[in-house]
């Protein structure tokens, strides 16, 4: 979940004439209440208690006679769905508080709502835990469509259907909050996954899975299956959504081999695109383009977000490729939704998109490819007759975010060990029988650039260019203060449908 504040904004405004090729309806942009559901189950043995360690070339199964390692407990242990996001049970404190934690791997923190809000129904009495030590330090995160602020503290932390143990971890104790908690979501917290050098105040705040390695001596890598969109409507109440395995990976929640692509900086997992396709078309952009200024896996983000001249050549071409060129504006921007009647399937209007990704063999490339089921995404019914969908895909000012859009087409492997991130095709990424996604490859590379993401500051410096030219002009402006104060947006900004 990650934007970095620029110096400049640039504003993005573009308009395409409605036609009327197709019968097309617009609605205010609504978000859809119900649950989405998935692929029955893999069959599971019940004998197979395994941990995956990567052996430089892959991963290889090896046995675990502790017990800190069972991935069939890690089956099935997320709910949610890409709106509202993905969350896990962790059980915190003592005696043990259970709440609900979103997944986040573009962030830091573990943090837990510590008062009582009118959006969530249960939150973290830090009183009522004997083993709640406040450290008196004030944190605080501002996100574009909200922020909390709470104070650090360490506590007990174990997870129902995650690695056996109890882990003492670094927590935030949310006091107060702003558009943070939202109306509709079923989880009280934020699990940040990412690594220390995004962690509020500063990195010498150990994050959850640092700390998790660190005691339970798991393996230093995770994986996660995200499957609550881009399926078929379901009446049963929260169904499972995803999978995330602490410790490895688990060969039944994916199909074909894993393809590695490396972990350019360890902050964000920040990877090198290469170059996109739409249908069979290449954007034929400088692979630059694609970087500006950092391209991330971010399970937080609900949408994919490209860099601004990134968004328009794709929505140039899905329309100059299709048979939609005279497609209302305000699908591609987000403000208004598609409709079609019950009996038509508009998926058929809309081209693949492929994602070429730098392969550890520099020289080489792979492609991750999503049809149009994911990211033409069903919201909510404006009448009985009629299927509306949003547009998965949005302009972002700061950077490529691979969110939820893409990651629920994979199985996606967080392998930190060996600083590299791992794509497979995800067995829940199915629908009416049908593969959603695809990976295909090694392509050559030797059409593009030896490195497509050089070049940028990234966020600490500008966090102490930002400070030091507050510091200057809080001298200057001293005699003229008012009530408002600095808040630094540098991070964490994300985009979040609600």
């Amino acid at each position: 979940m990650a934007n970095i504040a620029l110096f400049s904004i640039w504003a993005f405004v573009f308009s395409l004439n409605f036609g009327a090729t197709y019968c097309y309806f617009s609605i205010p942009l609504k978000i859809y209440p119900g649950k989405y559901n998935f692929t029955t189950e893999a069959n599971l043995s019940s004998d197979r208690v395994v941990a995956l360690k990567s052996d430089g070339e892959g991963l290889s199964l090896a046995s675990d006679p502790s017990g800190t390692v069972n991935f069939l407990d890690m089956v099935n242990n997320l709910q949610g769905d890409s709106g509202r996001g993905y969350y896990i049970e962790m059980s915190i404190g003592t005696p043990g508080q259970k709440l609900n934690i979103l997944v986040d791997t573009g962030s830091s923190n573990f943090a837990v709502a510590a008062a009582p809000h009118p959006f969530i129904t249960s939150y973290f009495n830090t009183a009522l835990s004997s083993t709640f030590q406040s450290t008196g330090r004030s944190v605080g995160v501002r996100y574009t469509q909200g922020n909390w602020e709470g104070v650090l503290g360490t506590d007990l932390v174990s997870l129902p259907k995650g690695p056996n143990g109890t882990i003492a971890i670094n927590i935030a104790a949310i006091q107060l909050s702003d558009s943070f908690f939202l109306p509709g979501i079923d989880w009280q917290g934020i699990l940040g996954l990412a690594y220390p050098m995004l962690a509020r105040p500063d990195s010498s705040v150990e994050p959850f899975f640092n700390s998790v390695v660190n005691q339970l001596g798991i393996p230093n890598m995770f994986s996660l299956q995200m499957c609550g969109a881009g399926l078929s409507d379901s009446s049963a109440v929260n169904p499972p959504a995803g999978s995330l395995i602490m410790g490895g990976a688990e060969p039944t929640l994916y199909r074909g081999s894993i393809w590695y692509t490396p972990i350019v900086e360890e902050w964000y997992y920040q990877v090198e695109v290469l170059k996109l396709e739409v249908g069979d078309q290449s954007l034929n952009l400088d692979c630059k383009e694609y970087n500006v200024d950092k391209a991330i896996v971010d399970s937080g983000t609900t949408l994919l977000r490209l860099p601004i001249n990134v968004f328009n050549a794709v929505v140039e071409t899905i329309t100059r490729s299709s048979q939609i060129e005279n497609f209302s504006s305000g699908f591609w921007d987000g403000t208004k939704l598609a409709c079609w009647k019950k009996d038509e399937n508009p998926m058929e209007l809309f081209p693949k998109l492929s994602i070429y990704l730098r392969a550890t063999n520099a020289s080489q490339s792979f492609r991750i490819t999503i049809l149009p089921q994911l990211y033409i995404q069903p919201i909510v019914d404006a009448e009985n007759n009629l299927g509306c969908f949003r547009f998965g895909m949005s302009p972002s000012s700061s950077g490529l975010v691979i969110g939820a859009t893409v990651m629920e087409g994979f199985y996606v492997v967080f392998d930190r060990s060996q600083k590299k991130l791992g794509f497979a095709l995800s067995s829940c990424a199915v629908s009416d029988g049908k593969p959603l996604s695809e990976i295909a490859g090694p392509f050559s590379a030797a059409d593009v650039a030896a490195d497509c993401s050089g070049g940028v500051l990234k966020e600490p410096v500008l966090w102490m260019i930002s400070y030091a030219l507050v510091a200057v002009c809080a001298l200057i402006l001293i005699r003229h203060r008012d009530r408002g104060e600095i808040t630094d947006e540098s991070s964490l900004v994300r985009h979040r449908i609600k």
